[in-house]
């Protein structure tokens, strides 16, 4: 049997990508590679992330503004900035900032 991976981040961590800086909050979290051949493709060999780890979907943001982002667990790390991600979608999904982190509304929760 594969081994599992756990997941370092929770829906609401505030996290910043290692290569590239930018920041994002965590909205979903899919146990292991779920995008499309194609997404996978086009990234640059030398920077690939293996497919067998957690892939967290962020509400993102940039110098240059905000989107959706798609990244690996080795890609990430925790944000120490203590500053709230700067997209409009975080106040449909989420609580204000607090703490250092978000919390999903009560309609969003499972």
């Amino acid at each position: 049997m594969p081994s599992v991976a756990h997941a370092r981040f929770a829906i609401g961590d505030v996290v910043s990508h290692r290569l590239f800086g930018f920041r994002g909050v965590i909205f979903d979290i899919d146990p292991v590679f779920a995008n499309s051949e194609e997404w996978y493709a086009a990234i640059p060999e030398d920077i690939r992330p293996r497919r067998d780890q957690p892939f967290y979907h962020l509400l993102a943001e940039n110098a240059e503004g905000s989107y959706i982002a798609y990244c690996s667990q080795q890609n990430l790390d925790r944000d120490e900035s203590e500053e709230p991600v700067d997209h409009p979608a975080i106040s449909g999904l989420f609580e204000p900032f607090r703490d250092g982190r978000y919390t999903l509304k009560a309609l969003h929760r499972h």
